[in-house]
């Protein structure tokens, strides 16, 4: 059989599914079906997450149910507590996430059961806890007491507390609410495909979701924004912007938040993020981080006809929560475990091992030499 391969699989369709689809040319990005924009404007992520992982819109009902459950399921085990604290403050949150949800699984009552109604129930319990297990490592890794959940607030505004320990305000619960739908499903990605992979050797979901991180931690798939960041870090202010961005496109630098595998136009979560950073901006009277990033967004697209995607304005309005850079890709993870757990629940359900071959480009006559002989 004769085969071509494709560096990162561009552009290959290695299976089908139900849940995500991008329109690369339109900038089109719908959750089964269902667009994006409309999510943002009528949704919340909580309905978001029933919607990936059971095929449709909940009713109110199940939706009350949904939504219990998952607060139900927010509180860690005391000796994964105790584990965080042993971990050096050093260890970045992107280590702690990988090492707290794989640890999660000796703790779940699910975990040596495969079925769907057990993976679901352990989707759930995964998808509470780990903001939870976030919030508590930056409040360890800061000498504080981990704070516990608060069963009064939605998942969005319950994470920013245990963050702070203070309530958010309600543009700072709506963004972040935003956030989380925004990120929480996009096809076949690194982190997905990784998820996918596992679950094809009939692996549990806290392994597809480990392997899911693993990928996720790489600087090439999460991680943009926080680099995004340090570019406004660096320009520093509005009026220094232009001359800024121009000489980096003249030295061929690489600029973060910028271009997609897929979209070949603005990336349709960005103006979402854009305008939200704005407002938080805005709010909190420093709208400089958005006024360096239009302006530099303005010469790229002008310059390169590189369009901006979600990387490039949601650091911003993290930032203006009051969440560390570091803690950016965690926060991708918090939201995207709906959606890797979506893929691994689609994958069961019609498995095939996935096994692809390599194009071999290495001898095929080599002759073997005794030790002492070479």
């Amino acid at each position: 059989m004769s085969t071509v391969a494709k560096a990162g699989l561009e552009d290959v369709v290695v299976s089908s599914s139900e849940i995500c689809f991008i329109d690369g040319q339109q900038g089109r990005l719908l959750y089964r079906g269902f667009d994006i924009n409309d999510l943002v404007a009528h949704s919340t992520f909580e309905e978001v997450a029933y919607l990936l992982w059971y095929g449709a819109l909940p009713t109110r009902k199940e939706l009350d149910t949904h939504v219990k459950a998952l607060i139900r399921a927010r509180k860690l085990p005391p000796r994964l507590i105790r584990l965080l604290r042993t971990l050096p403050p050093k260890t970045t949150p992107m280590e702690v996430l990988r090492t707290g949800v794989s640890a999660l699984s000796a703790f779940d009552p699910d975990a040596s059961d495969g079925s769907r109604d057990a993976t679901l129930r352990k989707a759930i319990r995964l998808t509470a806890q780990t903001p939870t297990l976030v919030a508590a490592w930056e409040r360890i890794r800061r000498g504080k007491a981990p704070v516990a959940p608060n069963p009064r607030l939605n998942h969005a505004a319950n994470f920013l507390y245990m963050m702070s320990g203070k309530r958010a305000t309600p543009l700072a619960a709506k963004t972040f609410d935003v956030a989380l739908i925004l990120h929480a499903d996009h096809e076949f990605n690194a982190s997905t495909f990784a998820a996918r992979v596992t679950a094809a050797t009939l692996s549990d979901l806290h392994s597809a979701v480990t392997s899911a991180i693993g990928a996720l931690k790489g600087p090439l798939h999460g991680g943009a924004n926080e680099q995004v960041m340090g570019m406004v870090a660096e320009i520093k202010e509005p009026t220094r912007a232009e001359a800024w961005i121009r000489k980096a496109l003249a030295e061929k630098v690489r600029i973060n938040g910028f271009g997609h595998r897929v979209y070949r136009v603005e990336d349709p979560r960005a103006k979402h993020l854009r305008r939200l950073a704005t407002e938080l901006g805005q709010q909190a009277g420093d709208t400089r981080n958005t006024e360096i990033l239009n302006t530099v967004a303005r010469i790229v697209t002008e310059e390169k006809r590189i369009y901006p995607n979600v990387d490039l304005y949601s650091g911003a309005a993290y930032v203006n929560m009051g969440i560390p850079p570091d803690q950016f890709t965690p926060i991708f993870a918090i939201s995207r475990v709906a959606g890797w757990s979506a893929h691994v629940l689609e994958q069961h359900a019609n498995n095939r091992l996935i096994r692809p071959r390599a194009e071999y480009t290495g001898p095929t006559s080599a002759t073997y030499v005794p030790i002492d002989q070479r």
